[in-house]
């Protein structure tokens, strides 16, 4: 058992954001061949201060690539040119103060939108 977990583990990257945790992992199919999981995982805290994680996960293969990479940017550039970098939600939360928001923020925004899968 121990050997089919090392061969599915390939490459894997964690984008934290915010309650969110996203897991980029690559894994092997039983040919040998390889795949990307994307597993968006949240957390939730109850009132006694307990937690759990709900997790939802997208397996993409590497015929669709492309047109999922396509997809993706098109889908990204349409809400930033339509709404900006500002995310706009965030003014609703009970905590919010305009001079927060970060360009760091942004970037991350903006790094998350320039995803390519040809490297994989």
């Amino acid at each position: 058992m121990a050997e089919r977990v090392e061969q599915e583990e390939i490459f894997s990257q964690v984008l934290r954001a915010g309650r969110r945790t996203y897991f980029f992992d690559v894994r092997s199919t039983k040919a040998d061949d390889y795949y990307l999981t994307i597993t968006e995982s949240k957390k939730f805290t109850h009132d006694d201060g307990s937690f759990h994680y709900q997790k939802h996960k997208i397996y993409l293969y590497k015929e669709d690539f492309s047109e999922f990479n396509e997809m993706l940017k098109a889908a990204t550039d349409y809400i930033v040119n339509e709404k900006g970098q500002e995310v706009i939600s965030e003014r609703h939360q009970k905590d919010y103060k305009k001079d927060e928001v970060t360009t760091e923020e942004e970037t991350s925004t903006e790094s998350f939108t320039d995803v390519s899968f040809e490297d994989i």
